[in-house]
Formats: C-alpha cells, structure tokens, sequence
C-alpha cells in the first residue's frame, strides 16, 4: 500500500497522513492515533522521499560517535539503546543517520548536518566532562536529547537519564548491611558523567558508616570484560584485597568474575558481586534468579524514550524541554554473600 491509497482509505490527503505519522503538532492525537492503526494493520511503511517533500524535513536523526569514545560507546549498551531508538524511526518514517568521526570532529559533524539539513534532529551520547555539544546544538538549532546528563548546570535542554548516585549509593548499602568493608568499585571512564555520578553514589554510602573513601579501592575503565578482568586481578592480588565489587556493567562484571575464578575463589563465597544491568537483549543476567546482584534499567527503552522525545520536538520546537530521570531497580542474585 502507498500513501496515496492509504489516504484514500482514510478519507484524508496525503500531508495529512505524512504529518500524522511524522506526529507533527497541528494534527490532533485522535486523527494520529487513526492514521498509525491504519497503517499497521495495512502494512504501511512511508516513502522517506514523499513524506520528506510532503513535510519539508529530512526525515533522519544524526547519531556522531568519536573514534577516542567508539570503544567506549559502540558496545552492546549502545547497540541496545540504537535498537530501541530504531523502533521509534521505524514507525514515524525516519531513517538513521550514524557518522564516526576523528577525536575532536563532532562539532564540525554537527554544523555540516545542520548547514546541509541531511538531518531533523541529533541524539546526543556520552556526556562527559567539560562537554561543549549542549551549547554547539543550542547555537544552531538543530533539536537535540541527551541520553545522560552533562555534568554543567544546564536547565533548557532535553535528557533521558536514571538515577545514577542513588542506585550506586543503594548497591553499596547492599553490601554494606552484608558485613563487606573492603568494596572495590570498578567504573567506566573517569570523565563519563554516568561514571562520575556511580563513584557518587559509591562513595556517599561508605562516607555514611564512616569508612574511608580511597582511590585504591577504585579503578575507571573501557566498559569491556578485558579492562573488568584486569582491574579485579590486580584488586585481588592486594594484601587487603577487596571482598565485594561494584562494577559499573555487567560486560565488566563477566570479566570480574573470571578473575575470581582465575584466583581460585568463588562468587560469593569468597566475594561478592553487584552491578549495573542495562537488561540487554542477548546478555541477559539470568532467569528468574539472576546470577548478579544489580541495579537495572533498560537502555532499549531509553533509546525508545530519546527518539519519541526528539521527534516531538523535531515537530513542534516550541515544546517545552523534557527531562527525565529514571529510578533504578534493585534485584539480588547469586553474587552476594556475606564476606567470608
């Protein structure tokens, strides 16, 4: 079926059908929510080229990765969340624009988009420290979300987030009530706002039982199972080794618990495990037991979240900023334990 038909099915024009589906302002949610159904159930898919020269967009949002971040950011977490934001393309007639470019390239990545109009809008990744996009997009007018947040005291932009501090504070009080002393946290890369927020969380808990608060006990990574694996045995091979982690993935944690195995000792009988659980589709942490103690949130419905939110302000960007912050759930598993 093709637009036109689907139009004539509806009794609407063509413009109509295209702004529905691209969820534009001006057509009311009842016509929208009439025009999606009927598109479903027909098998419906819009012409990228009708619906742009009907609507006078691109029809495309911009993913840039740098190259110095893509070890860091093109993981499975990544492609989780560009699975879930592909959902959201799909069903409104967008395509995705991904660029990888050289370290220090995403500036200039964004002004060609904008100057070029090959996109509607940018989902940014990976904020972190001394982060300049926020202002480069604001300046150009390109619509914008942030999964995350930036570590600068912005209140006019859009963002996906969860609450970072608070589930690292509640994994470490976890362990904690455990009887553990010694926790070690392994984290992402020190200039990550996620990681700075964790190693918060992580400390707040210690600080609060009067324990002391030690770079030692800490180590900032790639989110890989070879840098989890090589930060937990060199914590392991301490005199006063660590008898819990806080891993900041459960990528990591696979690596942490080979380490564990390496040294002839067992998770949790000799130490415990809680971590961060991004509930990926193909790296699941278990069944009805999970086999780590975590913290989760689905970064598959936060790229879902980014996406609709980018697009309604591609539509009307006069909208209102939407910030949102996501709790976190606490689960145990078979990786906690008292110390031994």
């Amino acid at each position: 079926m093709n637009l036109r038909q689907l139009s004539d099915l509806l009794g609407l024009s063509p413009t109509t059908v295209s702004r529905a589906l691209g969820g534009y302002p001006e057509v009311s949610e009842a016509t929208r929510r009439r025009v999606r159904a009927a598109a479903d159930a027909h098998g419906y898919r819009p012409n990228r080229r009708a619906a742009s020269l009907a609507t006078g967009r691109a029809m495309a949002v911009g993913h840039v990765i740098a190259t110095s971040h893509s070890h860091e950011m093109v993981n499975p977490v990544f492609s989780d969340f560009v699975a879930g934001a592909g959902e959201v393309y799909a069903a409104r007639g967008y395509d995705m624009v991904m660029s990888v470019v050289a370290d220090g390239q995403e500036v200039a990545a964004y002004r060609n988009m904008a100057e070029t109009g090959s996109v509607d809008g940018i989902i940014v990744h990976g904020p972190r420290r001394g982060d300049v996009r926020i202002d480069v997009l604001r300046d150009l007018g390109l619509p914008f979300v942030v999964h995350g947040r930036a570590p600068l005291d912005h209140s006019d932009y859009s963002f996906v987030d969860i609450e970072n501090a608070r589930a690292f504070r509640r994994a470490t009080d976890l362990l904690l009530d455990l009887g553990h002393r010694r926790i070690a946290l392994i984290n992402g890369r020190a200039e990550m706002d996620f990681a700075r927020r964790r190693r918060s969380g992580w400390a707040e808990a210690l600080a609060a039982r009067g324990l002391p608060v030690t770079t030692d006990m800490e180590v900032n990574a790639e989110m890989s199972e070879q840098a989890g694996h090589a930060a937990a045995v060199a914590l392991l091979a301490r005199a006063d080794a660590p008898t819990a982690f806080l891993v900041s993935s459960i990528i990591m944690a696979i690596g942490v618990r080979r380490a564990i195995h390496e040294a002839g000792l067992e998770m949790p009988k000799d130490v415990s495990v809680a971590i961060h659980d991004d509930m990926l589709g193909y790296l699941g942490n278990g069944g009805e037991t999970p086999v780590f103690t975590a913290t989760r949130s689905s970064v598959r419905a936060a790229g879902r979240r980014c996406a609709e939110l980018l697009i309604e302000r591609i539509a009307d960007p006069a909208l209102a900023p939407a910030q949102e912050v996501w709790d976190c759930e606490l689960v145990t598993g078979g990786s906690t334990a008292p110390p031994p």
